[in-house]
């Protein structure tokens, strides 16, 4: 690893963000010195080091491990490796599941790996130990198996705190047997390191490299921080799971189990896109210009927008996540990060979601860099990006501009994940957009998404202050610096036909003018 270019190195060179995050701070071809060579060396950069100190309020542990567990971590990492290569700490800590899961105890706090890295085996584990167990609190974003813990026959052994809601746990939810901690996707790391934090951690990983780094893959984001910060770490090794680059490293002294299965990492394959996610498609892709960077969710329409990117040129990602659509784009010489001025030449995320094509792609990847949440997330870091383009779906838009998308009145469905992060960090972007893309019609066409007034009990999701266009099938409406009576025309006209008069009636009774 060269040395830094600032004299003396970078330690105490930042007073604050302004001088690390301002565009003074990075060296002339925009590129600090800690992202050239975090695809050298494992480990966190020295910005991530950097920007989660400028960021931790006094008093809370870092996510390297400060405070008195950190300090205790560390000392048995020193003991461990005196006088042990980690080939020897490895051996040491292989176990089955059942015998990993041992060290989970009634009344812990125990975090589970996000998504598609979700450690199966070890979840399959403590779900069979439960007779031993009462009152554990699982943590958990997006669950994609089957989510053991949340059956009926579980309660009082597990009670699941979910950050995200989704198919496999909305039920739980609903029926009271688990909780819903509403959160931004940027914020999670700075819980897990206060009042959320974790007893023990379950994650899945990549096998050690020669310096006994294992890789958390196709998952950065709260994982590591939830891994760095719990009191016990139990891993799944993969020989499937990619390794990936950027902040995505913890080494072998670190855990306290290890658990070797050779399994499919979950996939999640592209979905079907209709006449009306490719029409909603092409409206986006209007909005998109050469060389902007964006961010894309997952799902029908973030797979639309992609359709109908074939003909741009030297677009770049930071994003919370990508699929396989954006493999295609770089293959096809569409997606460079050429033009980047934050992080040039490489696609940043904090996790990942497809099919083995996509692990494929990332496996030791020097163009693709995975980072925690708390850094990919952050607005002020998303805004160092000019011309930062965010793509979001929604539920819900009243013509106030009002964006609902994670609940259905009182209804939870969803969670607000990193929508607000990229909004607010596109519209702080030098020529930067917000998009929320949604059909017009839900139920077949029974009801339409544009709406007087948001549904009673629904949780406003990105606000009309922050909100910048609005797309469906049938156009475009740009809201942002627009007046109240502007916005609702303009909603109007990119509402459902069969519905248009109603709303043209409550504009009308609103602003007491003729639409």
């Amino acid at each position: 690893m060269t040395a830094p270019p600032w004299p003396g190195g970078y330690r105490g060179r930042f007073p604050g963000w302004s001088s690390f995050l301002g565009r003074q701070a990075a060296p002339a071809g925009g590129r600090c010195w800690c992202a050239a060579a975090s695809a050298a060396a494992p480990g966190p950069p020295p910005a991530r080091a950097l920007l989660s100190s400028a960021r931790r309020p006094a008093g809370t542990r870092s996510a390297a491990g400060c405070g008195r567990r950190g300090k205790s971590r560390a000392k048995k990492r020193q003991r461990e490796l005196k006088g042990l290569h980690w080939t020897t700490l490895y051996e040491q800590k292989k176990c089955t599941a059942a015998q990993a899961v041992k060290k989970i105890q009634s009344g812990d706090r125990v975090v589970v790996g996000h998504a598609v890295s979700e450690p199966a085996r070890l979840i399959e584990a403590m779900t069979a130990d439960a007779p031993r167990l009462r009152d554990v609190e699982v943590v958990h974003m997006i669950a994609m198996g089957d989510s053991p813990y949340c059956r009926p026959e579980m309660e009082g052994h597990f009670r699941h705190n979910a950050l995200f809601v989704g198919a496999n746990t909305r039920k739980a939810v609903e029926e009271g047997r688990a909780d819903v901690t509403p959160v931004y996707f940027s914020e999670i790391p700075a819980l897990l390191r206060g009042s959320l934090s974790p007893d023990v951690a379950l994650v899945q990983l990549s096998p050690p490299d020669s310096h006994g780094y294992c890789s958390f893959g196709v998952a950065v984001d709260y994982t590591k921080p939830a891994a760095e910060a719990a009191r016990v770490v139990l891993a799944q090794i993969n020989p499937r799971m990619p390794r990936t680059l950027g902040d995505s490293f913890i080494h072998v002294s670190r855990l306290d189990a290890v658990v070797e299965a050779d399994e499919p990492i979950l996939e999640l394959p592209p979905p079907a896109v209709g006449e009306v996610e490719r029409a909603i498609g092409r409206h986006c892709a209007s909005l998109i210009r050469d060389g902007d960077t964006l961010q894309l969710g997952i799902g029908a329409i973030p797979d639309a927008v992609l359709l109908f990117l074939k003909d741009k040129k030297d677009l770049g990602i930071h994003s919370e996540m990508f699929s396989d659509g954006v493999v295609e784009l770089v293959e096809a010489g569409v997606i460079t990060n050429a033009r980047k001025n934050f992080h040039p030449g490489k696609s940043v995320v904090t996790f990942l979601m497809g099919t083995r094509r996509l692990y494929d792609y990332v496996h030791d990847n020097p163009e693709v860099e995975m980072y925690p949440v708390d850094y990919v997330n952050d607005p002020r870091v998303i805004a160092q990006n000019d011309n930062l383009v965010s793509i979001n779906s929604c539920v819900q838009v009243d013509l106030m501009g009002q964006v609902v998308s994670t609940s259905v009145g009182l209804r939870q469905i969803s969670g607000v994940g990193g929508q607000v992060d990229f909004v607010r960090g596109a519209n702080m972007s030098r020529g930067g957009r917000s998009i929320m893309a949604m059909p017009s019609t839900a139920a077949h066409g029974a009801i339409s998404k544009i709406v007087p007034l948001i549904d009673e009990g629904a949780a406003v999701t990105t606000s009309r202050y922050d909100v910048g266009y609005v797309v469906t099938e049938y156009g475009t409406a740009e809201l942002r610096g627009k007046t109240l009576r502007q916005r609702a025309r303009a909603l109007i006209g990119i509402a459902h036909p069969d519905f248009r008069g109603g709303l043209r009636e409550e504009y009308e009774r609103r602003f007491r003018e003729r639409f």
